[in-house]
């Protein structure tokens, strides 16, 4: 494919900057489109792609700004156009350089740039096709495409993208509200579909509720689909629980440790060694003025299942557990019951018990029953298994999730936390998993805090972004409100999908996030339509302006019409 034809002359370089360069075009006949070989050309217009011959390389660039010399805008009138002949000159944006005997061999940056008189000419749709489609295709890989739209300068023209160019270090798909966002989540859950990749999408207001192939659909929220505690971490107990620092998160702690230690005991009545002996009464363990040993005994024989981190004892008997341990140390033994701290753990034993007997959370967590094989690790396990070829999209619906407790922060923090432990097993090694969180900012960045408890962050996610990448774990965020999502979990965000962005906060969260996310480009982002976005990032070379195919499940994402008379 020959790129530098004479029908496609434009003009000539006559200025040349590290970003951009600036072309004389002799005839303003020359913007014209024309058709070629049944091919319609768009000429020279603002975000028309064109081609660069310079000496040793070719240039690919798109033009962004088009103006007349200044004699001659001052005869600008209706008889000049019909009559008169212009001269314009224009600036282009150069996005990537090539071999110029072998156009596809794309250069790694611009280590080079046109000489002045260089030739520029209108870029065929074929060849910018030909280009987005080879993005991120390493040396002696197949290009395995995905179609997913079409440019804007040129509505003939597919876009059609390597899948592991947009997925292969996380993607983020970014834009106000109208600006098609969940349509795009949409179409590119269905080219994972296609491609035959799995994916897990949490779908926080349930309006992903199409028909999509080879999908299960669980709902979150009605106790039939819950998230076991005993699946949660002691951290997310804590979360909780919110235990005061000095006072009550000891006892907290070593009620935990208590309960596990029954749990492993299973049907013994005691904890016994060299003679003496702790008695465990109706699934508690009694301290009440007994030696340690026979506790430290057991703690340190079954250390690692005691301190693994999870949350897995009975947990309608914590908040009498607690009050267990509210009792004096005497050294190598426990005294009589401390009334000054069970005073100072009433609140923590009023918490445990409200969480306990709260509807929301239990439909939840299920606080108040043992775990059954519906539990949501469960369905994720067997989801993931590489035996699983019946199903390649598992959509949690968080629609019927209330906002109160911060249980949708907890809830997702804990799915993340447990493909995180996964990911760091090996588990997506050979058979890579994409998460989709729509509505991101509802759960990125977010800490659980009051005023007792010092803040903490829930940052799952944060730690899938900086590294389960090499472990086959990809994530893609969708979002209206970029900068709400933090800092080190944008910047690795490899591809972005950004449509139209007004808040000046949010274009300059994705500009400082993404390198190749030039000014030129970002200055599209307040006037894209709807459908459009730039497509940009570590394996595309350029930003492309692109407008989105409709998936074929339209996401449930209208807004409500008011009543008119």
């Amino acid at each position: 494919m020959n790129p530098f034809r004479h029908e496609y002359f434009l003009g000539y370089i006559n200025q040349v900057f590290p970003q951009f360069v600036r072309v004389h075009f002799p005839s303003s006949i020359l913007l014209n489109g024309f058709t070629h070989f049944g091919k319609e050309f768009n000429g020279g217009l603002v975000g028309n792609f064109v081609v660069i011959e310079s000496e040793k390389y070719g240039f690919l660039g798109r033009i962004t700004e088009l103006s007349l010399p200044e004699s001659e805008r001052l005869s600008l009138n209706e008889k000049a156009f019909q009559t008169s002949d212009f001269h314009p000159t224009g600036k282009i944006e150069i996005l990537l350089s090539f071999d110029l005997y072998d156009p596809f061999t794309v250069k790694k940056g611009l280590t080079a740039y046109p000489n002045i008189g260089a030739k520029v000419f209108v870029s065929s749709g074929e060849l910018v096709q030909e280009y987005m489609s080879r993005f991120g295709v390493k040396n002696g890989e197949s290009i395995q495409s995905i179609d997913i739209g079409n440019l804007v300068s040129n509505p003939d023209t597919k876009v059609k993208v390597n899948i592991q160019s947009v997925f292969g270090r996380h993607c983020a798909v970014v834009g106000t509200t109208g600006g098609g966002k969940s349509y795009t989540v949409s179409k590119l859950i269905e080219s994972l579909i296609v491609t035959g990749n799995k994916t897990i999408l949490i779908d926080a207001t349930g309006e992903y509720i199409g028909n999509y192939d080879k999908v299960k659909s669980i709902d979150i929220g009605n106790g039939e689909n819950i998230f076991h505690y005993s699946q949660l971490t002691v951290d997310d107990m804590f979360f909780l629980l919110k235990p005061s620092p000095r006072t009550q998160t000891p006892k907290l702690m070593e009620a935990i440790r208590s309960l596990k230690m029954v749990k492993i005991a299973g049907n013994v009545t005691q904890l016994e060694y060299n003679g003496e002996m702790i008695p465990i009464d109706s699934g508690l363990l009694k301290k009440n003025g007994r030696p340690k040993k026979p506790y430290d005994v057991f703690y340190y024989r079954n250390i690692s299942v005691i301190e693994n981190g999870m949350a897995d004892f009975d947990f309608t008997k914590l908040a009498r557990q607690i009050s267990e341990e509210c009792i004096f140390d005497n050294g190598t033994a426990w005294g009589n019951v401390a009334t000054t701290d069970v005073s100072y753990c009433v609140s923590l034993i009023s918490r445990v018990t409200n969480l306990s007997n709260t509807p929301e959370l239990n439909q939840i967590f299920g606080f108040q029953q043992e775990k059954k094989e519906n539990d949501l690790t469960d369905v994720i396990n067997q989801f993931i298994s590489e035996e699983n070829t019946s199903d390649n999209l598992l959509r949690l619906n968080l629609e019927n999730v209330k906002y109160d407790f911060q249980v949708r922060e907890t809830l997702v923090n804990a799915i993340g936390k447990f493909l995180l432990t996964k990911a760091r097993n090996g588990v997506f090694k050979n058979s890579p998993v994409v998460v989709f969180i729509d509505e991101a900012h509802q759960f990125l960045n977010k800490s659980i805090k009051d005023e007792y408890f010092d803040s903490k962050p829930l940052d799952a996610f944060d730690s899938i972004a900086k590294e389960c990448r090499k472990h086959g774990l990809f994530l893609c965020i969708a979002t209206q409100m970029p900068r709400d999502i933090p800092h080190g979990t944008l910047s690795q965000m490899g591809t972005f999908i950004v449509h139209r962005l007004i808040n000046h906060n949010d274009k300059e969260a994705i500009s400082n996030a993404c390198s190749s996310a030039n000014k030129n480009t970002l200055e599209f982002l307040p006037i894209l339509g709807e459908g459009e976005a730039v497509l940009t990032g570590v394996d595309f070379p350029m930003p492309i302006i692109m407008k989105f195919d409709l998936p074929n499940n339209e996401p449930n994402s209208k807004t409500p019409n008011l009543k008119s008379l």
